[in-house]
């Protein structure tokens, strides 16, 4: 990622983002602040009306069964670009901070997101269900496209929620 193929896909004159984001660390850090608000506004939306009734464990097996489907199809070069920051961050101490930031201000959404829909997932847990997610999320983009599927992702979802309930003791 570069300020000029930030200019160029965004439609605005050469320079205009380097006015904004001074370094390429802060355009990086930019970019992952940005890909957690969507993140987190798709987690909102997907809980709107669309919601299953029912075992409180089941529906969050629903709720991250259709958030991989999504991130992993529509949303796959969001989340190739999450993975290329993650290795990026390795080399920036910045960015790797802020990283580590978002991802304490994730798992606490996380658990209060879970906590507002009553679904059955300690707080203590929730880092746990970030990990086995992004190691799932990342096998799925990294596969070919086309080949993830609806059952592929309902499948991981039920080990990721049971196997990090079953570490949290739940």
């Amino acid at each position: 990622m570069t300020h000029r193929a930030v200019d160029a896909r965004a439609g605005l004159p050469a320079g205009t983002t380097s006015n904004y984001f001074r370094s390429r660390e802060a355009l990086l850090v930019a970019a992952a602040q940005r890909v957690v608000e969507l993140h987190q506004a798709d987690m909102r939306q997907a809980a709107v009306g669309h919601l299953p009734e029912g075992d409180p464990r089941e529906r969050a097996i629903e709720l991250i069964a259709g958030s991989l489907l999504l991130a992993a199809t529509a949303q796959r070069d969001r989340y190739l670009a999450v993975f290329e920051l993650r290795l990026e961050s390795l080399r920036r101490p910045v960015l790797a901070e802020t990283l580590a930031g978002l991802m304490d201000a994730t798992a606490r959404f996380t658990a209060g997101y879970h906590e507002s829909l009553g679904l059955d997932i300690p707080p203590d847990a929730v880092p746990l269900l970030m990990v086995l997610y992004g190691g799932a999320l990342f096998t799925l983009v990294s596969a070919p496209p086309g080949s993830v599927t609806e059952a592929t992702t309902r499948t991981l979802a039920a080990t990721i929620v049971r196997g990090a309930l079953a570490a949290a003791g739940g």
